[in-house]
């Protein structure tokens, strides 16, 4: 046998062999696609694009439709605990709660406001003395003279009134957004009015389109509605406890207006992360005219303390696990708040990541599929 028989050998084999499997040749045919699919596709996207411009145009209406949903179930349970005891109408509860919240509102900018502007220029005055204490000490001195730390410090400390004044300046100017602000207020005000009244009508409205799925749809939107009221309520608490601890502890080192710097904490203890430092620095600076540095240290040391008793105590009984959120996904959710609404986004971010858990934790679950450990390990994140 020569060494071109080897080829048509082998070839004739594998014929034989795929006749005997009755395996046929592979042929791949194209044929054109029908032209029904074709404009089901275009009208699809052309849809989407429709659906993307609309909401892009409505963006605003939207915000303030989902700021008004949050506020909504953050009133829930606190109106419908009211109108059960007193059995009063929900319609006067829910304006009492208004009245109230508009009441603590205008007390804290009447207390806090004054107090700062006066704890500013009071530092701004003193500066001098507490550069002089700072240098008695002979390692810092060995570096303020060679870095000229004090004087820069003195020079800002100066500086501090007119700073003051420059960052009020803009509120000169607030009249010109007023008529907008006012207008997004009441319209937030209103909508969340309708749907505490309301909001259980509306909903079993939506959910009788849905069929047989109603039932699970019914306990997504109960999970929802409990996360983001036991979030709120529960930002409440711990922040009127912060206020509390920090009245306390000001009031035993005898800081000067110990109450409104509680409140500055407490209300910065309601941003998420960073909120607790930035109102424990407000109050480190305040503490400064008073024994320094010795009410500073004891102010810090005590602000040490808490923040981890409020981590790992106060927040895990008072949030359980209703807002278990991933500390990834809290981080990336309060990047988007801010950058979408601000403040009031921040505010709002971990209640809607809370929201999407659940959403998806419930389609994991009709799918059949096992839902990944999103939520932390070691109570809410906040």
């Amino acid at each position: 046998m020569s060494a071109h028989d080897h080829p048509t050998h082998t070839s004739r084999r594998t014929t034989r062999e795929s006749s005997e499997d009755g395996a046929a040749p592979l042929r791949v045919r194209l044929t054109a696609p029908p032209l029904s699919g074709v404009l089901r596709i275009v009208l699809i996207l052309v849809a989407a694009v429709l659906a993307l411009y609309l909401v892009w145009r409505l963006r605003g209406v939207i915000q303030l439709l989902v700021i008004s949903l949050f506020f909504a179930f953050a009133l829930f349970p606190v109106v419908d605990a009211v109108a059960v005891r007193t059995r009063a109408p929900r319609a006067v509860v829910t304006l009492a709660v208004y009245v109230i919240l508009a009441l603590l509102v205008g007390l804290i900018g009447s207390v806090v406001i004054p107090s700062v502007v006066r704890e500013v220029q009071t530092l701004s005055r003193d500066a001098p003395h507490y550069t002089a204490q700072l240098r008695r000490n002979a390692t810092f001195r060995h570096y303020d003279d060679r870095y000229h730390i004090t004087a820069k410090l003195l020079r800002d400390a100066h500086r501090l009134p007119e700073l003051l004044a420059r960052a009020a300046g803009p509120l000169k100017d607030v009249t010109v957004g007023a008529a907008s602000f006012v207008t997004q207020l009441i319209t937030v005000l209103a909508v969340t009015f309708l749907l505490v009244l309301h909001g259980r009508e509306y909903s079993e409205l939506g959910l009788s389109l849905v069929g047989r799925r109603q039932q699970r749809y019914r306990q997504v939107i109960i999970d929802i509605k409990d996360a983001v009221a036991r979030y709120t309520l529960g930002n409440i608490v711990i922040s009127v406890l912060a206020t509390m601890a920090t009245w306390i502890v000001l009031s035993i080192l005898g800081v000067p207006y110990a109450l409104a710097l509680g409140l500055v904490v407490g209300f910065f203890d309601f941003i998420p992360l960073i909120g607790a430092t930035l109102g424990a620095i407000v109050v480190a600076l305040a503490t400064v005219p008073v024994s320094f540095p010795t009410a500073t240290i004891v102010w810090i040391a005590f602000i040490i303390v808490w923040q981890r008793f409020e981590d790992y105590v106060v927040q895990p009984l008072v949030y359980g696990r209703a807002v278990n959120v991933n500390p990834l996904v809290t981080i990336v959710s309060l990047l988007v708040g801010a950058k979408l609404l601000g403040i009031l986004g921040v505010l709002l971010a971990i209640p809607s990541a809370a929201a999407i858990q659940i959403i998806l934790r419930e389609w994991w679950s009709a799918k059949g599929l096992k839902a990944p450990g999103l939520g932390a390990d070691e109570g809410p994140a906040r």
